[in-house]
């Protein structure tokens, strides 16, 4: 059963009924009760402490790497895989890896996407062809590579637990013939509504999940999604808010909320739980910045006290870009001999800044653990 607030089923010529939604914004309007108000005021303000805070860090662009790396793996593991931060790291400096590489691929895949999203905010608008294009760079060459990477389904798709079929599935959205019409009028919302940031943000991600609009990777399209949108709208200079943490966590919530819309058109609640998530995420990542931004300090302190020469600091500063990091990388970024960097890295291993992972005396490579770990140990929300 379908609440007519949020769309209706639509019984197809094979005998199965297909959701199709209605238009965004919801129809009644929003019922803006001190609840949402107050959820909605929560997280605007801490995402504003979020994007005020990355002006202050002494290279935010170092950070926000960090970030959509950390989220590219948090992101990819919500639909299966097993790489880690570490796999990632160590595959951009082209160091060994213990994770499957083909999960390594996806989610490498997935900061590709970002920066192409990113990218092309500069020359489309939130649209149908910006989401293909993500999309492409999302599956090329992985998993789901031979299911139409960049292109709108043409047959139907469903949701629901593995193996289940069209007629046992939890979900059936919009058939490939009412496919253009949804994707139109998400794109007439995307780009004309006046609703605020995060409203539009939170009622564009739902919307975008009921449509369905790939075989495969839409999970992550729509994630990145909310990214995109609130760097558009200029909320966020930098892509630093990313629900994926939240959303693995709530995972439960998440589904029910969804389908709350579709049965029972409650756009309210989804919009509390999305909203809540934002605030938790936006808080806890100006609570991991903080940390980062004590480490970096302490740290130049460290290689000021023990002279680490003119190399010190920039290969601190290489150190926070890619916290995995051999001497051949280091070497050709920094334009230093390999001899003069091995001896810096063995210098931080004795003053405990890294640690060499490999335990061998050639092709050494060395982890910036104190960093990484702030990364890692913190990548489950404070609730």
């Amino acid at each position: 059963m379908a609440s007519e607030r949020a769309g209706r089923f639509r019984r197809q010529v094979t005998g199965y009924e297909a959701f199709m939604p209605r238009p965004l914004p919801p129809d009644p309007p929003l019922k803006w009760d001190t609840g949402l108000l107050g959820q909605l005021s929560e997280a605007t303000t801490a995402l504003g402490r979020l994007d005020g805070l990355a002006d202050s860090l002494p290279d935010p662009d170092l950070f926000v790497a960090s970030y959509v790396r950390r989220e590219a793996v948090l992101s990819s593991q919500i639909e299966g895989t097993q790489s880690s931060l570490d796999d990632v790291f160590a595959h951009e400096v082209e160091a060994r890896v213990s994770g499957p590489p083909a999960d390594i691929a996806e989610t490498v895949n997935h900061v590709r996407a970002m920066h192409l999203g990113l990218s092309l905010l500069d020359e489309l608008p939130l649209s149908g062809r910006l989401m293909r294009r993500v999309h492409e760079e999302l599956m090329a060459g992985v998993r789901g590579q031979e299911r139409s990477p960049g292109e709108f389904r043409k047959t139907q798709n469903w949701v629901g637990p593995e193996g289940c079929t069209l007629e046992t599935a939890v979900f059936v959205p919009p058939s490939p013939d009412d496919l253009p019409a949804a994707i139109r009028d998400l794109e007439v919302f995307l780009n004309d509504s006046d609703d605020p940031p995060l409203v539009l943000a939170g009622l564009a991600h739902a919307q975008f999940e009921t449509i369905h609009p790939f075989l495969d990777g839409n999970g992550r399209v729509g994630r990145l999604l909310i990214t995109l949108l609130l760097v558009q709208r200029r909320v966020l200079a930098r892509p630093l808010l990313y629900l994926s943490l939240f959303l693995k966590r709530n995972r439960l919530e998440y589904y029910d909320r969804l389908n709350a819309i579709r049965a029972q058109g409650d756009w309210e609640g989804w919009l509390k739980f999305f909203l809540s998530g934002v605030a938790i995420t936006a808080s806890d990542a100006v609570r991991v910045a903080g940390k980062l931004s004590v480490l970096t300090e302490e740290h130049r302190r460290v290689a000021v006290a023990q002279h680490f020469g003119k190399y010190g600091w920039p290969l601190l500063e290489l150190l926070a870009e890619w916290p995995i990091m051999t001497i051949k990388r280091a070497s050709n970024s920094l334009g230093a001999t390999p001899s003069t960097i091995g001896r810096l890295l063995d210098q931080m291993v004795s003053a405990g800044i890294v640690t060499e992972i490999t335990g061998q005396r050639r092709n050494r490579v060395y982890r910036y653990s104190p960093f990484l770990d702030v990364l890692v140990d913190d990548a489950e929300p404070s609730r």
